[in-house]
Protein backbone atom coordinates (compact mmCIF):
# COMPACT_ATOMS: atom_id res chain seq x y z
CA UNK A 1 0.00 0.00 0.00
CA UNK A 2 1.45 3.40 -0.91
CA UNK A 3 1.73 6.32 1.45
CA UNK A 4 -1.16 8.27 -0.06
CA UNK A 5 -3.60 5.37 0.18
CA UNK A 6 -2.64 4.64 3.78
CA UNK A 7 -3.12 8.29 4.70
CA UNK A 8 -6.65 8.39 3.29
CA UNK A 9 -7.65 5.20 5.06
CA UNK A 10 -6.23 6.17 8.46
CA UNK A 11 -7.85 9.62 8.22
CA UNK A 12 -11.25 8.05 7.59
CA UNK A 13 -10.78 5.64 10.48
CA UNK A 14 -9.79 8.47 12.84
CA UNK A 15 -12.84 10.49 11.84
CA UNK A 16 -15.10 7.50 12.39
CA UNK A 17 -13.63 7.04 15.87
CA UNK A 18 -14.10 10.76 16.62
CA UNK A 19 -17.83 10.56 15.88
CA UNK A 20 -18.54 7.33 17.74
CA UNK A 21 -20.31 7.69 21.07
CA UNK A 22 -21.94 11.03 20.20
CA UNK A 23 -25.69 11.43 19.79
CA UNK A 24 -25.94 13.29 16.51
CA UNK A 25 -28.97 14.81 14.83
CA UNK A 26 -29.85 13.73 11.26
CA UNK A 27 -28.20 16.91 9.94
CA UNK A 28 -25.08 16.25 11.99
CA UNK A 29 -24.96 12.64 10.79
CA UNK A 30 -25.05 14.01 7.24
CA UNK A 31 -22.05 16.24 7.99
CA UNK A 32 -20.20 13.34 9.59
CA UNK A 33 -20.92 11.10 6.60
CA UNK A 34 -19.60 13.75 4.20
CA UNK A 35 -16.45 14.18 6.28
CA UNK A 36 -15.70 10.46 6.28
CA UNK A 37 -16.17 10.29 2.51
CA UNK A 38 -13.74 13.20 2.01
CA UNK A 39 -11.46 12.36 4.92
CA UNK A 40 -8.22 13.52 3.28
CA UNK A 41 -9.67 16.92 2.29
CA UNK A 42 -11.62 17.82 5.43
CA UNK A 43 -8.73 19.35 7.47
CA UNK A 44 -8.28 21.92 4.69
CA UNK A 45 -11.95 22.91 4.24
CA UNK A 46 -13.55 26.03 5.69
CA UNK A 47 -16.87 25.74 7.50
CA UNK A 48 -18.59 27.20 4.44
CA UNK A 49 -16.96 24.65 2.14
CA UNK A 50 -17.88 21.77 4.46
CA UNK A 51 -21.45 23.05 4.66
CA UNK A 52 -21.65 23.12 0.86
CA UNK A 53 -20.17 19.61 0.66
CA UNK A 54 -22.75 18.23 3.10
CA UNK A 55 -25.65 20.29 1.77
CA UNK A 56 -26.32 22.01 5.11
CA UNK A 57 -26.05 25.53 6.51
CA UNK A 58 -22.82 26.99 7.89
CA UNK A 59 -24.30 27.37 11.41
CA UNK A 60 -25.11 23.63 11.30
CA UNK A 61 -21.39 22.92 10.86
CA UNK A 62 -20.60 25.10 13.87
CA UNK A 63 -23.22 23.32 16.01
CA UNK A 64 -21.82 19.99 14.83
CA UNK A 65 -18.32 20.91 16.04
CA UNK A 66 -19.71 21.96 19.41
CA UNK A 67 -21.63 18.67 19.67
CA UNK A 68 -18.29 16.87 19.32
CA UNK A 69 -16.87 18.85 22.27
CA UNK A 70 -14.98 21.60 20.43
CA UNK A 71 -15.34 25.36 20.94
CA UNK A 72 -16.26 25.74 17.29
CA UNK A 73 -15.35 24.60 13.82
CA UNK A 74 -11.86 26.23 13.81
CA UNK A 75 -10.98 24.15 16.88
CA UNK A 76 -12.25 20.99 15.20
CA UNK A 77 -10.24 21.76 12.05
CA UNK A 78 -7.09 22.39 14.12
CA UNK A 79 -7.57 19.01 15.77
CA UNK A 80 -7.98 17.30 12.40
CA UNK A 81 -4.84 18.97 11.04
CA UNK A 82 -2.86 17.77 14.05
CA UNK A 83 -3.78 14.14 13.46
CA UNK A 84 -4.05 14.22 9.63
CA UNK A 85 -1.36 14.00 6.92
CA UNK A 86 0.45 17.24 6.17
CA UNK A 87 -0.84 17.52 2.62
CA UNK A 88 -4.34 17.31 1.07
CA UNK A 89 -5.40 14.49 -1.20
CA UNK A 90 -4.21 14.40 -4.79
CA UNK A 91 -5.77 17.03 -7.04
CA UNK A 92 -8.40 15.52 -9.31
CA UNK A 93 -9.69 18.83 -10.66
CA UNK A 94 -8.50 17.96 -14.17
CA UNK A 95 -10.61 14.78 -14.25
CA UNK A 96 -13.94 14.80 -16.06
CA UNK A 97 -17.09 13.90 -14.15
CA UNK A 98 -16.90 10.23 -15.13
CA UNK A 99 -13.30 9.90 -13.96
CA UNK A 100 -14.18 11.69 -10.72
CA UNK A 101 -16.97 9.17 -10.12
CA UNK A 102 -14.49 6.31 -10.57
CA UNK A 103 -11.98 7.97 -8.24
CA UNK A 104 -14.70 8.41 -5.62
CA UNK A 105 -15.57 4.72 -5.83
CA UNK A 106 -11.90 3.78 -5.48
CA UNK A 107 -11.77 5.86 -2.30
CA UNK A 108 -14.94 4.14 -1.04
CA UNK A 109 -13.32 0.74 -1.64
CA UNK A 110 -10.17 1.84 0.17
CA UNK A 111 -12.27 2.91 3.13
CA UNK A 112 -14.04 -0.46 3.07
CA UNK A 113 -10.64 -2.19 3.14
CA UNK A 114 -9.79 -0.18 6.26
CA UNK A 115 -13.07 -1.19 7.91
CA UNK A 116 -12.42 -4.85 7.08
CA UNK A 117 -9.04 -4.70 8.83
CA UNK A 118 -11.10 -5.88 11.80
CA UNK A 119 -12.86 -8.99 10.43
CA UNK A 120 -14.76 -9.71 13.64
CA UNK A 121 -18.04 -7.91 12.72
CA UNK A 122 -18.24 -9.64 9.32
CA UNK A 123 -17.38 -13.00 10.89
CA UNK A 124 -20.15 -12.49 13.45
CA UNK A 125 -22.58 -11.56 10.68
CA UNK A 126 -21.61 -14.68 8.74
CA UNK A 127 -22.38 -16.88 11.75
CA UNK A 128 -25.76 -15.22 12.30
CA UNK A 129 -26.78 -15.58 8.64
CA UNK A 130 -25.57 -19.18 8.34
CA UNK A 131 -27.51 -20.21 11.44
CA UNK A 132 -30.82 -18.68 10.37
CA UNK A 133 -33.15 -21.21 8.68
CA UNK A 134 -34.78 -19.67 6.71
CA UNK A 135 -32.72 -16.57 5.96
CA UNK A 136 -34.81 -13.54 4.90
CA UNK A 137 -32.90 -10.95 2.82
CA UNK A 138 -34.49 -7.51 2.54
CA UNK A 139 -33.79 -4.79 -0.01
CA UNK A 140 -36.29 -2.26 -1.35
CA UNK A 141 -36.07 0.28 -4.17
CA UNK A 142 -32.40 1.21 -4.79
CA UNK A 143 -31.22 -1.67 -2.61
CA UNK A 144 -33.38 -4.32 -4.30
CA UNK A 145 -30.64 -5.33 -6.75
CA UNK A 146 -28.13 -5.79 -3.91
CA UNK A 147 -30.55 -8.04 -2.03
CA UNK A 148 -31.28 -10.01 -5.20
CA UNK A 149 -27.59 -10.52 -6.00
CA UNK A 150 -26.83 -11.72 -2.48
CA UNK A 151 -29.86 -14.04 -2.45
CA UNK A 152 -28.96 -15.53 -5.84
CA UNK A 153 -25.54 -16.67 -4.66
CA UNK A 154 -26.58 -17.44 -1.08
CA UNK A 155 -29.19 -19.90 -2.35
CA UNK A 156 -26.38 -22.02 -3.80
CA UNK A 157 -25.01 -22.75 -0.32
CA UNK A 158 -27.82 -21.96 2.15
CA UNK A 159 -30.83 -24.32 2.26
CA UNK A 160 -33.55 -21.65 2.56
CA UNK A 161 -33.04 -18.04 1.43
CA UNK A 162 -36.11 -15.81 1.14
CA UNK A 163 -35.80 -12.60 -0.88
CA UNK A 164 -37.91 -9.69 0.39
CA UNK A 165 -37.76 -7.06 -2.34
CA UNK A 166 -41.35 -5.79 -2.47
CA UNK A 167 -42.77 -3.37 0.08
CA UNK A 168 -46.32 -2.78 1.18
CA UNK A 169 -48.44 -4.57 3.75
CA UNK A 170 -47.33 -8.01 2.56
CA UNK A 171 -43.77 -7.33 3.78
CA UNK A 172 -44.74 -7.79 7.43
CA UNK A 173 -46.61 -10.96 6.50
CA UNK A 174 -43.47 -12.41 4.94
CA UNK A 175 -41.41 -11.50 7.99
CA UNK A 176 -43.99 -13.26 10.15
CA UNK A 177 -43.85 -16.33 7.89
CA UNK A 178 -40.04 -16.44 8.15
CA UNK A 179 -40.20 -16.23 11.95
CA UNK A 180 -42.80 -19.02 12.11
CA UNK A 181 -40.55 -21.18 9.91
CA UNK A 182 -37.66 -20.74 12.34
CA UNK A 183 -35.70 -17.69 11.14
CA UNK A 184 -33.42 -16.13 13.72
CA UNK A 185 -31.78 -13.36 11.67
CA UNK A 186 -32.59 -11.00 8.80
CA UNK A 187 -30.11 -9.42 6.39
CA UNK A 188 -30.99 -5.99 5.03
CA UNK A 189 -29.35 -3.91 2.32
CA UNK A 190 -30.22 -0.26 2.97
CA UNK A 191 -29.10 2.43 0.52
CA UNK A 192 -30.06 6.07 -0.05
CA UNK A 193 -32.61 7.33 -0.34
CA UNK A 194 -33.78 5.30 2.64
CA UNK A 195 -37.45 4.30 2.34
CA UNK A 196 -39.42 4.80 5.53
CA UNK A 197 -40.92 1.33 5.17
CA UNK A 198 -37.45 -0.24 5.44
CA UNK A 199 -36.95 1.39 8.84
CA UNK A 200 -40.45 0.27 9.86
CA UNK A 201 -39.84 -3.28 8.59
CA UNK A 202 -36.58 -3.61 10.52
CA UNK A 203 -38.24 -2.36 13.70
CA UNK A 204 -40.99 -4.93 13.14
CA UNK A 205 -38.42 -7.69 12.54
CA UNK A 206 -36.63 -6.85 15.81
CA UNK A 207 -39.92 -6.91 17.71
CA UNK A 208 -40.58 -10.33 16.18
CA UNK A 209 -37.31 -11.58 17.66
CA UNK A 210 -35.02 -11.47 14.62
CA UNK A 211 -31.42 -10.28 14.83
CA UNK A 212 -31.06 -7.59 12.17
CA UNK A 213 -27.80 -7.43 10.18
CA UNK A 214 -27.67 -4.41 7.88
CA UNK A 215 -25.36 -3.32 5.07
CA UNK A 216 -25.81 0.46 4.83
CA UNK A 217 -24.04 3.41 3.29
CA UNK A 218 -22.99 4.80 6.69
CA UNK A 219 -23.09 4.07 10.41
CA UNK A 220 -25.16 7.25 10.56
CA UNK A 221 -27.86 5.92 8.21
CA UNK A 222 -31.47 6.04 9.51
CA UNK A 223 -31.52 2.23 9.75
CA UNK A 224 -28.73 2.22 12.36
CA UNK A 225 -31.16 2.58 15.26
CA UNK A 226 -33.11 -0.52 14.20
CA UNK A 227 -30.08 -2.72 13.38
CA UNK A 228 -28.31 -5.10 15.76
CA UNK A 229 -25.18 -5.21 13.58
CA UNK A 230 -24.55 -2.56 10.93
CA UNK A 231 -21.76 -2.96 8.37
CA UNK A 232 -20.97 0.31 6.52
CA UNK A 233 -20.01 0.64 2.85
CA UNK A 234 -20.17 4.10 1.30
CA UNK A 235 -21.91 4.90 -1.97
CA UNK A 236 -20.71 7.28 -4.67
CA UNK A 237 -22.82 10.39 -5.19
CA UNK A 238 -21.03 12.15 -8.05
CA UNK A 239 -23.39 10.99 -10.81
CA UNK A 240 -27.13 11.42 -11.27
CA UNK A 241 -27.67 8.02 -9.63
CA UNK A 242 -25.58 6.67 -6.75
CA UNK A 243 -22.85 4.12 -7.47
CA UNK A 244 -22.69 1.15 -5.10
CA UNK A 245 -19.47 -0.80 -5.72
CA UNK A 246 -18.55 -0.93 -2.02
CA UNK A 247 -21.92 -2.27 -0.79
CA UNK A 248 -21.86 -4.91 -3.54
CA UNK A 249 -18.36 -6.02 -2.57
CA UNK A 250 -19.31 -6.09 1.11
CA UNK A 251 -22.22 -8.36 0.19
CA UNK A 252 -19.79 -10.79 -1.45
CA UNK A 253 -17.57 -10.65 1.63
CA UNK A 254 -20.60 -11.54 3.74
CA UNK A 255 -21.28 -14.50 1.46
CA UNK A 256 -17.71 -15.71 2.03
CA UNK A 257 -18.10 -15.35 5.79
CA UNK A 258 -21.41 -17.21 5.70
CA UNK A 259 -19.86 -20.04 3.68
CA UNK A 260 -17.19 -20.40 6.37
CA UNK A 261 -19.99 -21.31 8.83
CA UNK A 262 -21.88 -23.64 6.49
CA UNK A 263 -20.06 -27.00 6.66
CA UNK A 264 -21.70 -28.33 3.51
CA UNK A 265 -21.21 -25.15 1.44
CA UNK A 266 -18.43 -26.60 -0.72
CA UNK A 267 -20.36 -29.82 -1.31
CA UNK A 268 -23.41 -27.83 -2.41
CA UNK A 269 -21.32 -25.79 -4.86
CA UNK A 270 -19.75 -28.92 -6.32
CA UNK A 271 -23.18 -30.52 -6.67
CA UNK A 272 -24.47 -27.44 -8.49
CA UNK A 273 -21.47 -27.44 -10.85
CA UNK A 274 -22.03 -31.12 -11.65
CA UNK A 275 -25.72 -30.56 -12.42
CA UNK A 276 -24.92 -27.46 -14.48
CA UNK A 277 -22.39 -29.42 -16.55
CA UNK A 278 -24.84 -32.28 -17.11
CA UNK A 279 -27.50 -29.85 -18.31
CA UNK A 280 -25.13 -27.81 -20.45
CA UNK A 281 -26.26 -24.79 -18.48
CA UNK A 282 -23.34 -22.53 -19.33
CA UNK A 283 -21.53 -21.82 -22.58
CA UNK A 284 -17.85 -22.63 -22.11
Amino acid sequence: MDRGTGAVESSAARLQALFEGHRLTPTQRRIAHSMVRRAADVPFLSSVELAELAGVSQPSVTRFAVALGFDGYPALRRHLREVAPAEPAADTASYNEYQQAVEAEIENLRHLAEVLADPAPVARAGRLLAASRPLPVLGLRAAASQAYGFSYFAAKVHPDVRLLHEGGTVLHDRIDAAVRAGATALLCFALPRHPREVVDALAYAKEAGLTVVTVADSVFAPVAKVSDLLLPAAVGTGLAFDTVCAPMLLGRVLLEAMCDDLPDAQARLEEFDARAAARGLFVE
